[in-house]
């Protein structure tokens, strides 16, 4: 099983310029589609960079 699901939220290291730093997972793949909690603005990540600079993990069941 994957350890990241479309809906968990992560929390990231660095915030967005916005100042939120958790985002939802819209995406999962060789790229991410995170959506910024804050502002609602959504990017594409190359997957070792978000496994990078990951600091927590809220499945979207809990």
């Amino acid at each position: 099983m994957d350890k990241y699901e479309v809906g968990d939220v992560i929390r990231l290291k660095k915030q967005h310029p916005c100042g939120s730093s958790q985002w939802e997972v819209l995406r999962v793949g060789a790229d991410f589609r995170l959506k910024c909690l804050g502002c609602g603005h959504q990017i594409m990540v190359p997957r070792r960079l978000v496994e990078k600079n990951i600091r927590e993990i809220q499945k979207k069941n809990a």
